[in-house]
C-alpha cells in the first residue's frame, strides 16, 4: 500500500500551484489599476479631442495636438468653430504652453507632431490656411504645414491651394530626412483629386512628388514612412484594381 505522506506531499504541492495560478492571474490587473493614471485633462479652452499620438522628449515632456477646442474662431461652412490647440506638457501632466491655432494657421490638427534635434515642432492641419474656394463643398480652406519653436510660437511653412495643381486636407503625420526636408501626403487634390505624396524643403519650398489617380490608390490618410536609401512607402484608403487601397512605394528617383 502506498504511504499516506506521499499523498499528503502531492496534495499540498497542488494546492500551492493552484495558489500561484490564482496569484498570477490577480497580479497583472492589480499591477494595471496602480499603473494607470490621468496626466491631463482637456476641457476644451485648452483643447478638446485629441485624436492623435503623442511625441516624447528626452526629459519625459509630452507633445500632441487637439483637432478641436482653444480660442481660435474658424468658420466650417456657416457655423464657427474652434480650430484646435497644440500643447507641451511636462511629465507630471501640467500644461507648459498652448498654442491656439486661428484660421490663417490652420484649421484642425488631426495628426501629431516630428520633434527634430533642435526641440522645433512639425505638423500638418486638415483645413485653414487661406481662401478655401477650391476645397470642399463648404469652402474651407486647404490646411497647412507648421512649425512650431521650442516655445509654441507658430511659423506657417505652407498653404495648400488644392485643385489640381497642389494637394489639399493633409492628414498626414510628417517625417523628415537629415537634410531637414519634410515628407507627407494629402487626403485630396492633384489631378484628378485622389491626393498627394509632397516635399517640402527647409524654406518651405513645396514638390509634389506623385499624384494619385484611383487606379494606383486614393486618398492617403496617414502619411509615409522612408528607408535609409530616401524611398518613400505609405498605404491609400482606397482605390488600385479592386477599389480597396493599395500600399506604395516612391523610389528616390521620384523625389
Amino acid at each position: 500500500m502506498r504511504p499516506k505522506k506521499s499523498f499528503y506531499a502531492a496534495e499540498s504541492t497542488l494546492a500551492i500551484f493552484v495558489t500561484l495560478l490564482l496569484a498570477l492571474a490577480i497580479i497583472p490587473t492589480q499591477a494595471r489599476a496602480q499603473k494607470f493614471k490621468v496626466l491631463h485633462t482637456f476641457h476644451g479652452a485648452n483643447g478638446a479631442f485629441p485624436i492623435t499620438q503623442l511625441t516624447r522628449d528626452g526629459a519625459g515632456n509630452l507633445y500632441g495636438t487637439n483637432s478641436e477646442g482653444g480660442t481660435g474662431v474658424c468658420t466650417f461652412g456657416n457655423s464657427k468653430v474652434s480650430c484646435g490647440t497644440a500643447f507641451k506638457l511636462d511629465k507630471t501632466g501640467e500644461q507648459v504652453w498652448l498654442h491656439s491655432f486661428q484660421y490663417g494657421g490652420g484649421e484642425s490638427p488631426m495628426a501629431g507632431l516630428l520633434r527634430d534635434a533642435d526641440g522645433n515642432l512639425y505638423g500638418t492641419t486638415v483645413y485653414g490656411g487661406q481662401n478655401g474656394s477650391s476645397c470642399g463643398a463648404v469652402k474651407i480652406g486647404c490646411g497647412v504645414v507648421f512649425k512650431l519653436d521650442i516655445n509654441g510660437k507658430e511659423t506657417v511653412l505652407h498653404r495648400f491651394s488644392g485643385g489640381t495643381s497642389d494637394g489639399e486636407f493633409p492628414e498626414a503625420l510628417l517625417i523628415q530626412d537629415s537634410a531637414g526636408n519634410l515628407y507627407g501626403t494629402t487626403l485630396q487634390g492633384g489631378q484628378p483629386e485622389e491626393g498627394t505624396v509632397f516635399k517640402l524643403n527647409k524654406a518651405g519650398k513645396e514638390t509634389i512628388l506623385f499624384t494619385f489617380d484611383f487606379t494606383d490608390g486614393g486618398e492617403p490618410f496617414p502619411g509615409v514612412i522612408s528607408d535609409a536609401a530616401g524611398n518613400l512607402y505609405g498605404t491609400t484608403s482606397v482605390g488600385g484594381s479592386c477599389g480597396e487601397g493599395t500600399a506604395f512605394e516612391i523610389d528616390t528617383g521620384g523625389m
